[in-house]
């Protein structure tokens, strides 16, 4: 997503270092229903399964497509590949069972200290009070793990849940883009930031 972070603050190559430096370090996440830990191409036969409900895959442009275990065992390697050069992280969080019940998604512009989240809960686990709650607490550890100055966010334009968390949580609308699938295809979409200074204003500074 080259139109991204809407504003374009360059880092010293000091912090831009140490962004990409947390990036590669992380391993493990602890927000959301359940843990998450970092995935891997043995997981893509329960991540496909995962991803081939329509109600997850269809609005989320940048998975898969089309959608096979071959294409979801590549893009693990892409985040992995992302991880090692400090600009991308894939989580993947597992039920008591063993199947995939959420994956958690970065994509992170040193930079410009900025990142972005995605992800998805299994729909048996919606509404369970994760969602909201899990999104929070996933920006805060963007802040304070990772080192970014700005968190952007993305939503197509008929996705009403994400835009009430979004503007709940106090982030701006910066207009629209139009983001590229995989496959080729467009998506129109909403775009909000919100930057560190803001955030902790708002929720407290982690000190």
């Amino acid at each position: 997503m080259a139109d991204l972070p809407i504003t374009k603050i360059a880092c010293t190559p000091e912090h831009e270092e140490r962004i990409r430096e947390a990036v590669r370090s992380a391993s493990e996440i602890h927000f959301g229903l359940f843990p998450g830990r970092l995935a891997k191409p043995s997981d893509a036969p329960a991540f496909y399964v995962f991803l081939s409900d329509p109600e997850i895959h269809r609005p989320i442009y940048n998975l898969p497509r089309p959608l096979t275990e071959e294409s979801v065992r590549a893009f693990i390697e892409e985040k992995l590949e992302e991880q090692a050069r400090g600009e991308g992280l894939l989580f993947l969080s597992f039920d008591e069972a063993g199947e995939v019940a959420a994956y958690t998604d970065f994509l992170i512009w040193p930079e410009w200290g900025a990142g972005d989240l995605g992800g998805a809960y299994r729909r048996d686990q919606q509404g369970r009070g994760g969602g909201g709650r899990g999104v929070k607490l996933a920006f805060s550890w963007m802040f304070e793990a990772l080192l970014l100055e700005r968190i952007v966010a993305t939503a197509a334009l008929d996705n009403v849940r994400t835009a009430r968390i979004m503007d709940g949580l106090g982030f701006q609308r910066m207009g629209e883009i139009m983001s590229e699938r995989p496959d080729g295809g467009t998506r129109s979409s909403l775009v909000w930031e919100l930057d560190r200074a803001e955030w902790f204003k708002r929720f407290g500074d982690p000190a």
